[in-house]
Order: C-alpha cells, then structure tokens, then sequence
C-alpha cells in the first residue's frame, strides 16, 4: 500500500511540476512574439554577433552601410537606427526594458562590425539612433 501511495505522490508532483514548467515556458512573453515585431529577438540573435562580413574602417562606408542596410532589415531591426521606433518615456515598464533589451542589442551589432579605433569613439552612445 506504501508503494502505490509513493507512486501516486510522485505522479502527482510531477504533474504539477510539469504544469508549472509548460505555464512559466506560455507565459514568456517572446515565445508568443510574433517575429514581425520589432521587439521580436531571435535564439540566434546574440550581442557578439557580427552581422556583417567587412569591418568599418572609415574608408569603406558605402559598401558597409550597404551591408548593414541589408541586415539590419533582415532582423527588423532598421527601426531602431533611423528613429521611427523612438526611446520610449518610461524605459521600466515592459515596452521599455523590451526597447532597451533590443537597442542593447543593435548597438552591440554596431560595434562588432566597425573597427576599435571607430568603435572608441562611439562605446557611450546609448541610442542606437545616435549612431
């Protein structure tokens, strides 16, 4: 009898863990993001990624600026860099911190793919529509 009532212990503890587990996985609010939005960050997007092939070296600017214009696109992400996604007033609330986590990640794209010199003299900026 105590084995079956361990048994149905240990059923149910894993139903609730399993229930809590699939709830805290629904409730992520990038799960449900749909990738058209500008917020969306995909499992592949990291802040070390380069997104281009050649670095900014201040004499390459057209075919860079080509470059980025093609990717920044592709990850929907060109409305953080030409201002019509605007820093939000209140960057605590959950489009805010969703706006600095995705600014936070264009700047770094930013700086992974112009040379160090450049990169110095822009590492404080924190709008990426400043750059």
């Amino acid at each position: 009898m105590k084995f079956y009532f361990r048994i149905f212990i240990l059923f149910i503890n894993s139903f609730f863990l399993f229930t809590f587990l699939t709830m805290a996985v629904n409730t992520n609010p990038t799960s449900e993001m749909d990738s058209s939005n500008p917020f969306f960050l995909h499992h592949g997007d990291s802040p070390g990624a380069m997104i281009v092939s050649k670095l900014l070296n201040g004499e390459n600017y057209n075919s860079w600026k080509r470059a980025m214009m093609m990717a920044l696109p592709a990850k929907n992400k060109l409305s953080f860099v030409n201002g019509t996604l605007p820093k939000p007033s209140n960057l605590y609330d959950s489009q805010g911190l969703a706006w600095t986590r995705c600014n936070n990640m264009v700047l770094s794209w930013f700086l992974n793919s112009i040379s160090i010199e450049i990169a110095n003299s822009i590492i404080y900026i924190d709008d990426a529509s400043e750059i």
